[in-house]
């Protein structure tokens, strides 16, 4: 039988980027893993899930030490935002230059990110990575928790850590119930190559019955698109004909870029909140989509997963060196306050964001036009609006 001091259960790029950050710590790190990882290739075309990499998780990434690598693979930094509602006169527009900032962000494919991290924790002493492997059963004692793997193998662990995505098996066995709607949109994700050079900017319209948003890739006339749709209409994109594809994907787009065309297979996937009620419990905590998720439309999913596992490294690492039980409730409730706190505040905004940008009443319309200009000219609204997407106010002290 292994025993570890930290079990986590999913090696997805957040449950890789709590393993990296605890590296040098003295606990014994397991990831339990249920696919064997692709391994990326440079000369393969981008892959169509990418992330928005803001400030903070870049810090993070530089901390654990994967940035290195991911620099190494490919990555594309953006400098700018553009937002606007169409057929309107709202619309604000972020220059980071103008701004202090040298860049806003990185869209990187997920890919790169959990190759990168896949690598470092391999050469991490304390570390030990298990692919593909399934827990077929755990029970939770006193004083560790047990698990059982498919191949029979048994391991414990005196903390369990859930990373295993937006329908966590270790969540469900758990018993932590799981508050859930439906945002009754589905996204279309797809790669396409713009007529115009898209500029190093990130760029997003909004429409009564949609969001679309275009990420610049490293090729500077290849974007990265995610269309939040109703569901059908969603479907019938993803399946007509590419001429007429580019020509409703242009229009809506307004023509920003010129004439698009679709180079990748189109892909669709239902958008739905998800909020568990406990981040963490008895020798067991959530982080990531384990325990959130969120509306794709300002990109800060992966961000939130990548700072609750920043919060969780600090919060182990100071219990370890006070010698105290990493895996009592008692001592995990100060992550979960400061998690459970920032996640909210995020699904709010983003649910009251996306309920003003629903819908084309005239009154609605004008109401958030007039508040796109008035944030675009305001004094300090856009450094504070800025700032804040890139997480700069949610930074754990050993990150700062």
């Amino acid at each position: 039988m292994q025993n570890v001091d930290v079990a986590i259960v999913g090696g997805g790029m957040v449950g890789l980027a709590l393993a990296c950050g605890l590296q040098g710590s003295g606990l014994r790190v397991t990831v339990l893993e249920q696919q064997s990882p692709e391994s990326f290739n440079l000369q393969e075309p981008p892959k169509l899930r990418v992330s928005a990499i803001n400030g903070a998780s870049e810090a993070l990434l530089r901390r654990v030490g994967a940035w290195e690598k991911i620099e190494a693979l490919r990555l594309s930094p953006y400098h700018s935002m553009e937002v606007w509602d169409r057929d309107s006169f709202g619309r604000i527009a972020f220059d980071g230059s103008r701004l202090g900032f040298n860049r806003l962000g990185h869209i990187i494919e997920n890919a790169v990110i959990h190759q990168a991290l896949w690598e470092k924790a391999l050469s991490c002493d304390g570390i030990s990575l298990a692919a593909p492997v399934s827990i077929q059963q755990i029970a939770w004692g006193e004083n560790e928790a047990f698990l059982t793997l498919d191949d029979g193998a048994m391991l414990t662990a005196r903390l369990v850590v859930g990373a295993d995505g937006a329908h966590s098996w270790l969540r469900q066995r758990a018993d932590i119930p799981l508050t859930t709607w439906d945002y009754g949109h589905h996204a279309l994700i797809a790669t396409v190559r713009t007529a115009e050079a898209h500029q190093g900017v990130a760029r997003q319209v909004f429409h009564g019955d949609g969001i679309l948003a275009f990420l610049p890739l490293c090729d500077p006339h290849l974007c990265s698109i995610v269309w939040s749709l109703a569901p059908n209409e969603a479907e019938q994109m993803r399946q007509t004909e590419p001429d007429a594809f580019n020509r409703a994907l242009s229009a809506a787009f307004d023509m920003r870029l010129g004439l698009c065309h679709v180079e990748s297979d189109r892909q669709t996937f239902p958008l739905t909140g998800r909020y568990a009620r406990q981040f963490a419990g008895h020798r067991v905590a959530l982080l990531g989509d384990a325990a959130h998720t969120i509306h794709p439309l300002a990109g800060q999913g992966v961000n939130l997963g990548f700072m609750d596992a920043a919060e969780l490294i600090a919060e182990i690492r100071r219990l370890h060196t006070q010698g105290k039980d990493i895996g009592q409730h008692l001592y995990l409730r100060r992550y979960e306050r400061r998690r459970k706190h920032s996640a909210a505040l995020m699904l709010a905004g983003m649910q009251g964001f996306r309920e003003l940008f629903a819908g084309s009443h005239p009154a609605k319309k004008l109401m958030r036009d007039i508040g796109l200009k008035l944030a675009d000219t305001l004094p300090g609204v856009k450094l504070r609006l800025i700032r804040q997407a890139m997480g700069l106010h949610d930074l754990p002290d050993w990150l700062r």
